[in-house]
């Protein structure tokens, strides 16, 4: 019964995101999104208020943390395209992908000290089945037309 309610939710909020993305602009449909998201994390983590406090300015470093490595490894990524010849120890894939892990590995322990070991480790599952859920609207929709 409590997963139906949480797949009817998650419906509800992807049909609400749906309807109100088609008038907004890029950034507006941005921060929908970001906020979409932090209430499916506060939702499937059951966060408290008070740990939803704590929890999301750790929560927005790590994005910010995890997009600007993503920016790095994508203009790295971009030079090497253009000459597929050339190779420097900056644009290793590889390397972009253990500093990933290794910011995720960071922010767990941090977290850990607000919301528990078990949730902090659940936030990357929770995080990947949000992003999984966005991807399948964004299909259903890109079939609708």
């Amino acid at each position: 019964m409590v997963r139906l309610k949480h797949i009817f939710t998650t419906i509800l909020l992807a049909c609400i995101f749906c309807f109100s993305a088609n008038a907004q602009s890029r950034q507006d449909r941005f921060e929908a999104i970001e906020n979409q998201k932090a209430a499916f994390i506060t939702k499937q983590l059951r966060l408290t208020p008070a740990e939803a406090q704590q929890f999301f300015p750790l929560y927005n470093q790590y994005m910010k943390e995890i997009r600007d490595l993503k920016s790095q490894k994508s203009r790295g990524a971009g030079q090497v395209r253009g000459n597929s010849n050339s190779f420097r120890p900056g644009n290793d894939a590889i390397s972009f992908d253990a500093k990933e892990v290794e910011i995720k590995r960071n922010y767990r322990s941090k977290f850990s000290d607000v919301v528990g070991a078990s949730r902090a480790s659940q936030f990357f599952s929770v995080e990947q089945e949000f992003i999984e859920l966005l991807y399948k609207e964004y299909k259903d929709r890109k079939h609708k037309n």
